[in-house]
């Protein structure tokens, strides 16, 4: 079973910067297809980025695309977003979300969230205008 455990959210102004992290239960950081959604209040999750553990980023959505990026800490069981120029529509929660796969071809179809088992807790973000 993957545990992850979302950190890094806040309150901040429109143009500033946050950097989420994902700390991944270390038995299980390998093989893993990794992605970031956020779900604003009444709406449903949205898909922001996604990653192959191990593998470059694969998938940003167009409306953060230049302005976030995904990295890794492989030392450290760790998956960040770094979020820049954010915007007041970035607000929301945001989740890890994990899906265990020994090949990577999975991780580079088109994937929805709910294409994902293991879900962090979420950390908020929101941004002011």
């Amino acid at each position: 079973q993957v545990h992850m455990v979302e950190s890094g959210g806040g309150s901040v102004q429109a143009g500033d910067s946050l950097t989420l992290s994902c700390v991944v239960s270390e038995s299980t950081y390998v093989g893993l297809c990794m992605a970031w959604v956020r779900q604003a209040p009444g709406s449903d999750r949205e898909g922001v980025a996604r990653i192959y553990i191990g593998h470059s980023p694969i998938y940003y959505a167009d409306s953060v695309k230049g302005r976030f990026t995904v990295s890794q800490d492989n030392a450290k069981n760790t998956l960040y977003l770094q979020m820049n120029k954010l915007k007041p529509e970035d607000s929301g929660m945001y989740y890890c979300g994990a899906k265990p796969k020994w090949k990577s071809e999975w991780c580079y179809g088109d994937k929805a969230p709910r294409d994902f088992d293991t879900w962090g807790q979420g950390t908020q973000v929101t941004v002011s205008s």
